[in-house]
């Protein structure tokens, strides 16, 4: 029987970004009524309101910070775990650690320190000796991977709001910016920079809700198998990547980067993320990992969904001048992680085309910024 799914779009498996994109530029919009609250040594850099972290001046440095969850990629593990008898905890550690880190380096900080927030339905998710320890050893060696102190956190049983046996992974880090030359909030994005993105291990974090729905319609469920031979849940635990070490190298090696910005929610049209009116032009597109090529087709998405959903393989992007071009591919490289100089900014609207595959996303399909 040859498998037909109904198209499925994310809107339609539940996270609608119109709607959550209003509360959160309702949320910038108040926050600034707070800055008041700060001690007259610390001044609010008040650029990055909108952007991946937050930042304050302290004088000789910038103090970055950032907070982020997970999100539904614990219910993946939890469905596989039962089918194969490992926890992927160990996996999704580094997912939630990536999320929070990769976040916080957009503004050019080096990470610090992290602390942890994981909420439980009820005691009894602490009783899986197994899965504990994977969470906690995989914890640990993302933190390694990020270069920072893992600081405690916070562990609240919420009966009636978290699922019995589930568990919610967020946290928050922080990060200085030293020396303060290294602050990144696009304010040097010119004309003519080159845009390069570095690979994705896979789906990452984002677009599991639809993934979810997608496994709900497979023949064999999370165990269906792809044309590689691998089961599609265990595709899409894939950890994410980490780039703080590479950024962090390319700062050290004198890369002048202009802008940076995590490929998450939106897909492709977080290029775009920053206030500036450019149009951001796609020459050519990074290999696309066989689990997003799956989900697409299995969902039904066309190309204008299917990026503007998932990172499709990018899953970090920099903005650079095309001087520095080739010391960022060879430092990419000398870090394990493929570059792809993926096009380039010019004068224009505010959009981003991708010319390979005929698809444009105006300034009005992101609007995450107050």
């Amino acid at each position: 029987m040859v498998f037909m799914p109904n198209k499925l779009t994310y809107q339609q498996s539940g996270v609608d970004y119109k709607s959550l994109d209003a509360l959160k530029r309702m949320a910038q919009k108040v926050a600034k009524n707070t800055v008041k609250n700060l001690p007259k040594t610390i001044v609010e850099i008040s650029a990055s309101r909108g952007e991946s972290a937050y930042v304050l001046d302290m004088g000789d440095e910038y103090l970055a910070m950032v907070e982020e969850g997970l999100g539904t990629k614990t219910l993946v593990a939890d469905a596989m775990y039962t089918a194969t008898g490992k926890t992927y905890y160990d996996h999704i550690a580094q997912d939630a650690v990536a999320m929070i880190i990769n976040d916080l380096i957009t503004v050019g900080a080096k990470p610090i320190s992290i602390v942890a927030y994981w909420s439980t339905g009820s005691a009894q998710w602490f009783e899986d000796k197994k899965r504990m320890y994977d969470l906690v050893r995989g914890w640990e060696k993302a933190c390694h991977m990020s270069g920072v102190a893992w600081g405690g956190g916070e562990t609240p049983t919420l009966t009636g709001i978290v699922e019995n046996n589930a568990i919610e992974l967020a946290g928050a880090a922080m990060g200085i910016v030293k020396p303060k030359s290294r602050l990144s909030l696009g304010d040097k994005l010119r004309g003519g920079d080159i845009i390069v993105v570095f690979e994705s291990s896979g789906i990452h974090a984002n677009g599991l809700t639809l993934a979810r729905k997608i496994a709900d319609q497979l023949p064999d469920g999370y165990e269906t198998k792809m044309k590689s031979g691998r089961s599609y849940g265990d595709a899409l635990l894939d950890s994410t990547m980490i780039y703080a070490k590479l950024t962090q190298a390319l700062f050290d090696a004198g890369v002048d980067i202009h802008y940076m910005t995590n490929i998450t929610g939106h897909g492709w049209r977080k290029i775009m993320r920053h206030n500036s009116a450019f149009t951001y032009q796609i020459s050519k597109l990074p290999p696309v990992p066989e689990i997003l090529s799956f989900l697409s087709q299995k969902a039904g998405l066309n190309a204008k969904e299917t990026y503007g959903t998932f990172n499709m393989g990018a899953g970090f992007a920099i903005f650079i001048s095309k001087e520095d071009l080739k010391k960022t591919l060879a430092i990419s490289q000398k870090n394990t992680i493929k570059a792809y100089n993926v096009g380039k900014i010019v004068e224009g609207d505010k959009q981003v085309i991708l010319k390979p595959i005929n698809v444009t996303y105006a300034s009005k399909s992101l609007q995450v910024r107050e």
